[in-house]
């Protein structure tokens, strides 16, 4: 799993790119926590991810409850498999997917 970033201003993007479990989602969350200082505008362009776990799910969470307070968060580019996934947990009606 590896992600890039774009950064304009106040505004982030971060492609996710390959899966997301247990096995690299602390690295993720880390770096997303301080990456998002001083952002007010979120998108994760999942359209490279393969796989989300549970805790990579609970990280898109945190999140979303964190840039509540600071702006918005807005996921784009999700295939079949990963909507799949957010289906079946609920998380369509949890987090902004265009």
């Amino acid at each position: 799993m590896k992600f890039e970033k774009s950064e304009n201003g106040t505004k982030l993007t971060v492609r996710l790119i390959g899966e997301v479990d247990a096995s690299n989602v602390t690295d993720i969350e880390e770096t997303l926590l301080k990456e998002i200082e001083g952002i007010n505008d979120l998108t994760f362009d999942l359209s490279k991810l393969e796989y989300i776990s549970s805790a990579g799910l609970r990280v898109l969470l945190q999140m979303q409850k964190t840039m509540k307070s600071k702006g918005s968060m807005t996921i784009k580019g999700v295939n079949d498999e990963v909507m799949e996934i957010f289906k079946v947990t609920g998380f369509v009606r949890l987090l902004n997917i265009e």
